[in-house]
């Protein structure tokens, strides 16, 4: 049974006694209610102050009974009190534990600073993927919220060491500092680059000027909401069958067309093949957008004669079943590697 319930019931236990207590006065010794009520209360208490009245036989039976049951229900409601509250800090403490066992063993996940509203945004494109990733929050209120979706959090101020260091950020893979304050993006893009020199960091930017001093403290892209939110909405006047088809391609939840990029590993199918002779086009339906060649110089609309080298990664246009199978191949190593 658990603690909640036992309450539950402890406090209709105690009601009804009192009650039973009271109504149990009145009829035997014929006491107005709120005599017999203090008597009722006095008794189960076992404080010992003296009887309101004389009792009679019959009111000293009842008296001995209700003594009897009082004390019974004080020890049920105190073991229930005490398992309560003992409990209840034993699953936070657990709890806890068992949450930094997961963190722990992560590799590669991101890290996200802020469950605002950006925040939340993030987390649900990265859960759809799916994506590993850890949330680091100080709002108890937004650390209970994580805690309720079964989202991996960290409640600190991100700007903090050891706070990433729960985070994981020496095993991270990227870091995205979406908090409202310029200045706490900063200090988090500072505090994640001197932590792990190799890690990608995505910051946001609020005001104007804020995205060269987030560059300057080692963030690898700086996006500002509000540019890209204004922006979107002056293509969507300007051209709204463009901004109708990326919104198709780039839906989280869509199933006919995706945007996609992938990685060929070095001892991929597809490393040292050329787009035409990969079979891309053919065999998977899949059109690639373009090549980023070597993770830097980025070609758009290559040639068949392309050739795929290891380390490319491929911006694909396709469906989504189509385009997963073609990451499989891209990921799979030859039959003789």
């Amino acid at each position: 049974m658990s603690p909640v319930r036992n309450l539950r019931i402890l406090i209709l236990l105690l009601s009804g006694l009192v009650l039973f207590g009271t109504s149990g006065y009145m009829l035997i010794e014929g006491w107005p209610a709120i005599d017999s009520l203090y008597m009722t209360v006095i008794t189960i208490a076992s404080v010992g102050f003296k009887e309101v009245r004389d009792l009679s036989t019959g009111g000293r039976l009842f008296t001995i009974m209700l003594i009897f049951v009082g004390v019974s229900v004080l020890a049920y409601a105190a073991g229930s009190i005490v398992q309560f509250v003992v409990e209840g800090q034993l699953r936070s403490i657990l709890g806890r534990k068992q949450l930094e066992k997961k963190i722990a063993k992560l590799q590669g996940h991101y890290i996200i600073c802020g469950y605002g509203r950006i925040g939340t945004h993030i987390c649900r494109e990265l859960e759809a993927k799916p994506v590993p990733l850890v949330v680091v929050e100080r709002d108890p209120q937004n650390c209970q919220r994580l805690s309720q979706e079964g989202i991996l959090y960290v409640e600190g101020d991100a700007t903090a060491d050891e706070t990433l260091i729960r985070a994981g950020i020496l095993n991270a893979r990227g870091l995205v500092t979406a908090v409202t304050s310029d200045t706490e993006n900063v200090y988090i893009t500072l505090t994640a680059r001197g932590l792990n020199p190799d890690l990608f960091i995505l910051a946001r930017a609020s005001e104007d000027g804020a995205e060269k001093k987030l560059t300057r403290a080692g963030a690898t892209k700086v996006i500002s909401p509000y540019i890209m939110g204004a922006t979107r909405m002056a293509q969507a006047i300007l051209r709204p069958s463009v901004v109708d088809f990326i919104e198709l391609a780039t839906a989280g939840k869509n199933y006919e067309l995706l945007i996609e990029e992938i990685l060929v590993t070095a001892d991929s199918q597809l490393a040292g093949e050329t787009l035409i002779s990969s079979g891309v086009r053919k065999d998977f339906g899949v059109i690639i957008v373009g090549i980023k060649k070597g993770g830097v110089q980025m070609l758009f609309n290559p040639a068949p004669t392309t050739v795929l080298d290891g380390g490319d990664i491929l911006i694909t246009l396709g469906e989504r079943a189509s385009t997963e199978r073609l990451e499989k191949v891209a990921r799979e190593k030859r039959p003789n590697a």
